[in-house]
């Protein structure tokens, strides 16, 4: 992903964004980008590189070892997703950042969607109704062998600090509290290395129960093809679906609860309005994101995605894992300390021998731009 940002930023697609400098371990991966000043360490990047602003899109667990580096110099930060591993780093990559004036903004484009946006308004705003029940169907994250085997950090504790929850899944557990919120509690089914030879997950699902009586259920893998992706809220005046690009809302005339305790019939259902919303497309995705982050630089403007809001994703993915591992319903927030823990025990446990933190920085990129 670092690439194509600095690929976007090059052909003029982000207004009022420069690149100026590119960091990575392999000067090939720089070569494209020759009008940008290239650097083979992120401390020489750091300290003379002329820029204002820093996008990080390395391993997982660097995003809090340079992030802290670059708020450091009193550069403004965009941080791939998710924001850090786990919430333990997280949290300190957050500290580093609380009391400053320095804009940073997490790449949840998935926020600039306008189903997702749609969903949300009609949410927030109470048009739905009291929301009952949200099912999210996610397994057309369909990947190959071929796939994890690309490169050795993947599917590993050590490289990525897990799998599909931290991999293909920050986007929807982002969308997922920006829309509905945090739960009070969860238990999970996470099953590791279901469908391929690896070690962490590539199947999960998850029960949520949130403080006002609503429940979901959250379904994902890497295994199953052909996949589905469907997104289902049951709601007092009606429910919505999203599948297939097409926002489905069968709406009730009368909210279901008043229409259970009022209607005399024994069989009888609420009148409904059949309405299939218009959308035309996916909106502008990580351009916009780029250019929110600039003109919130440049202008003041509000963050769509603000990285304080990256811990959340990480802490439902990391309440899964916990209550698998634990075999038992999570209440949240989770204690962040128990699990870095557990991840630890996985790392030290792993059957991947090499390290693969400190090579995989060789495979993405951290770029900058003014």
């Amino acid at each position: 992903m670092g690439s194509v940002h600095a690929q976007n930023i090059t052909d003029g697609k982000i207004p009022r964004c420069e690149l100026t400098a590119v960091c990575d371990s392999k000067p090939e991966r720089m070569k494209p980008f020759s009008c940008a000043e290239a650097f083979g360490s992120v401390d020489d990047f750091l300290h003379r590189s002329q820029t204002d602003a820093v996008l990080v899109a390395t391993p997982h667990y660097s995003h809090t070892t340079i992030g802290i580096q670059v708020l450091e110099t009193g550069r403004h930060l965009m941080v791939e997703k998710p924001i850090s591993a786990h919430k333990a780093d997280a949290e300190r990559l957050i500290a580093a950042h609380r009391g400053s004036d320095q804009v940073f903004a997490a790449m949840f484009n998935q926020r600039t969607d306008p189903f997702f946006l749609k969903l949300r308004r009609l949410v927030k705003s109470g048009e739905l109704g009291a929301v009952r029940r949200v099912h999210w169907t996610i397994t057309n994250w369909f990947r190959t062998e071929a796939y994890y085997q690309s490169s050795d950090w993947r599917a590993t504790w050590s490289g990525e600090g897990g799998g599909v929850l931290l991999n293909q899944c920050p986007h929807n557990l982002d969308l997922f509290q920006w829309i509905f919120g945090m739960p009070a509690n969860v238990r999970a089914f996470c099953r590791f290395g279901r469908y391929h030879d690896i070690e962490v997950e590539d199947d999960v699902t998850a029960y949520l129960e949130y403080a006002d009586g609503m429940t979901a259920v959250f379904t994902a893998s890497t295994g199953e093809a052909p996949g589905t992706n469907r997104l289902e809220v049951a709601a007092e005046r009606g429910r919505v679906v999203i599948e297939n690009d097409q926002f489905s809302f069968i709406r009730n005339e009368v909210p279901m609860s008043e229409f259970s305790r009022t209607d005399p019939g024994r069989f009888s259902v609420p009148p409904i309005w059949d309405i299939n919303v218009p959308i035309d497309d996916h909106g502008p995705q990580h351009n916009g994101i780029l250019a929110n982050f600039v003109a919130a630089i440049l202008d003041g403007a509000p963050l769509i995605a603000p990285a304080r809001e990256g811990i959340n994703s990480l802490e439902l993915a990391n309440a899964f894992l916990l209550s698998t591992l634990e075999n038992r319903t999570i209440q949240l927030p989770i204690d962040s300390v128990s699990f870095e823990a557990h991840l630890k025990k996985l790392i030290g446990s792993s059957t991947v021998t090499e390290p693969k933190v400190v090579r995989e920085i060789a495979d993405d990129m951290s770029q900058s731009f003014r």
